[in-house]
């Protein structure tokens, strides 16, 4: 063995509280997390919700958002270091497991008490929705039922806005089906990219069972199942037959090119597009 292999990995070189903050900002997954936050803030608008209450309600969801990423990417820490993920900052250690999931409980508390304000049927909702999210993070995500936290987090969410004005109510069930399909999509769908590392860590949840090809197709099914919902729930303006048929078309087209090969980046792109239409049609109608 040389002496350049018989050396120790280098540790990673310290960083100040900015780099220590830019750590944390990219382990809350800031995509989703962005998304999420802008999708309140559509519906939220769309809803009719004051503008004060509207500003609670984004700051109280992107709070939430930024919890669930922090202690997905927390407790995970381990693992992601055992396949290599250098890429986040955990795994990599520019910041500290412990730190993070500290600052994932306080995210919590921030997000419950700007949802307060608003009404205890956003606190109950609100608490739900990121109570199912966190026990996907703590060991759901490793089992057949990986999928429930995403429908009922995801279902919830509709109700957020409603709940959010002055006269609070739960969404329609039709928003509340859409929204479920749209979480069962981004589950489904998001998780096929991980399948082998997750394999490796001993994470088998739903969509590891099922195998990609089938997760992909029943991802696209649920979102179909989703803009039909809005579609047969709402009055059929041209813009929603717009809509629902874009999605199923989108979803189509993701169906037949993960049947004719195997699943890569394009069929990801392709179902998240059709994710991303339906939750565009959900707003819109």
């Amino acid at each position: 063995m040389t002496d350049a292999a018989a050396k120790p990995p280098l540790a990673p070189a310290p960083r100040g509280r900015a780099g220590v903050v830019g750590a944390l900002w990219e382990s809350t997954h800031p995509g989703p997390t962005l998304v999420v936050t802008v999708l309140s803030l559509a519906l939220g608008i769309a809803a009719g919700v004051d503008p004060g209450r509207l500003v609670l309600l984004v700051a109280a969801v992107f709070a939430g958002q930024v919890s669930v990423g922090l202690s997905n990417d927390a407790i995970d820490g381990a693992r992601d270091a055992a396949v290599g993920r250098t890429d986040k900052p955990i795994a990599g250690g520019a910041v500290t497991a412990g730190r993070a999931l500290a600052v994932a409980v306080g995210a919590v508390v921030v997000a419950l008490a700007l949802s307060v304000p608003l009404g205890p049927g956003l606190v109950a909702a609100h608490a739900i929705a990121l109570a199912s999210a966190w026990a996907y993070n703590a060991g759901l995500k490793s089992t057949p039922l990986s999928i429930v936290p995403f429908l009922v987090s995801f279902g919830l969410f509709p109700s957020f806005a409603t709940l959010s004005t002055a006269a609070p109510a739960l969404a329609a069930v039709w928003a509340t089906v859409a929204g479920a399909a749209l979480g069962a999509a981004v589950h489904l769908t998001n998780v096929v990219r991980d399948l082998d590392d997750d394999r490796r860590t001993g994470v088998r949840g739903l969509p590891h069972r099922l195998g990609a090809r089938a997760s992909v197709v029943l991802a696209a099914a649920g979102i179909v199942v989703g803009a039909v919902a809005v579609l047969l729930g709402t009055d059929a303006t041209v813009v929603g037959l717009v809509f629902s048929v874009a999605v199923a078309a989108v979803a189509v087209a993701a169906v037949v090119l993960v049947l004719l090969r195997p699943p890569g980046r394009a069929v990801f792109q392709l179902t998240m597009l059709a994710a991303l239409l339906l939750a565009a049609q959900l707003v819109v109608t």
